[in-house]
């Protein structure tokens, strides 16, 4: 069997590269892993140790190397457009953590790039390969609720607190990083909405700054504070049915994550403890004709199938299921999984909002099909 060759740029053994794409990538019989890279000499040889590969220091050498066909970008979103085009002028494909760029200008530009290129994308928006999410999209086509009448989601960001534990995660709360609770906990959110319900025809939004500023807990000193945490949208989805979507900053002493589906013969309402639902243990419900209240849902076992049980329900098994529907995509010539031009798609939909937010006036969007 040919592998699929991956090196991922920010492995270091304690992140997010090490917590969902290590195991994911173990885990798909169609791809290896085979160079790793950090920051420093000091953490590459930590993750060399560690994953019993190559290691580098330099993004540079892990893009050169002979055995990656698949770069994997998964660092802080200012780096994006540096290492994601140094990867593409390689002609490599690429896998971008979410949010592709910094905005919408350097999505645009790095979504143009790989058109040009001509080599394969995705982009890391892995909450709609959730089982639960996937099983009631299903349910939902099958007529489970009736006509869509439409839908609520809340949620926390979970980060963007009053407190950030040191220095180094202080980029979360400057606007400029573009790492905010919009483009990151909301739209990881707002996709698997419109992945089971349809795309927004219009939209609009208030966007606040809550909180001015954050501890920082190793300290005691403070940070400003200029990402707005309080997202609040109302739109109608191309099928005609209401949204509304509100996220917080930080957590809440209540409900973390509800997603409620309601239609003409029934209602599906998804839960989770924590807000960010890409990474989320959800829990599926629903209730329908005579029915007083939701039930829990037994997600069929077709749903969880091509993924080891341990990973299943847990962040590394979304982001499994997506690496394995990108080996399908590639053996069969389609294109079913999110990439750069359907990242471009979500950066477009995050510049309406805050239009809408600026000027107060709802904004009508293109619908493209979703995937």
């Amino acid at each position: 069997m040919t592998f699929i060759g991956v090196g991922i740029i920010g492995a270091s053994t304690s992140g997010w590269a090490s917590i969902a794409h290590v195991p994911a990538i173990a885990a798909s019989p169609e791809f290896e892993l085979r160079a790793v890279s950090t920051s420093r000499p000091s953490t590459a040889e930590v993750a060399a140790a560690r994953y019993g590969v190559p290691a580098f220091h330099d993004h540079r050498d892990l893009i050169a190397h002979p055995g990656v066909d698949l770069v994997v970008v998964a660092v802080k979103v200012t780096e994006h457009l540096r290492l994601i085009s140094a990867a593409l002028e390689a002609g490599k494909m690429v896998y971008s953590e979410w949010p592709l760029g910094n905005g919408l200008t350097e999505a645009q530009q790095l979504a143009d790039q790989a058109a040009e290129a001509g080599v394969r994308t995705v982009v890391g928006l892995q909450g709609r390969y959730a089982s639960e999410v996937r099983f009631a999209r299903d349910l939902v086509r099958d007529g489970y609720v009736g006509r869509v009448l439409g839908t609520t989601m809340v949620g926390s960001g979970m980060v963007w607190g009053g407190e950030v534990a040191d220095h180094g995660h202080a980029y979360w709360f400057d606007n400029a990083n573009g790492a905010t609770p919009l483009t990151s906990a909301t739209l990881h959110a707002l996709d698997p909405l419109h992945f089971v319900l349809g795309e927004f025809d219009s939209v609009a939004a208030n966007l606040v700054v809550g909180r001015k500023q954050a501890t920082v807990a190793v300290d005691g000193s403070t940070i400003p504070f200029t990402v707005p945490d309080q997202v609040s949208l109302i739109g109608t989805l191309d099928g005609g049915a209401a949204a509304s979507v509100f996220y917080r900053g930080g957590a809440s002493r209540g409900d973390n994550f509800r997603w409620e589906i309601n239609g003409t013969d029934g209602d599906l309402v998804l839960t989770a403890d924590w807000g960010n639902m890409q990474v989320a243990e959800l829990k599926l419900a629903g209730g329908q004709g005579a029915d007083p209240t939701v039930q829990p849902l037994e997600v069929p076992t077709s749903y969880l199938a091509g993924v080891p049980a341990e990973l299943s329900r847990s962040a590394p098994g979304s982001v499994a299921r997506l690496y394995r529907e990108f080996a399908r995509d590639l053996a069969d010539g389609a294109r079913t999984v999110p990439d750069f031009a359907h990242a471009l798609g979500r950066h477009k939909l995050i510049d309406a909002i805050e239009r809408a937010s600026a000027t107060g006036a709802t904004q009508s969007l293109a619908c493209p099909t979703p995937r």
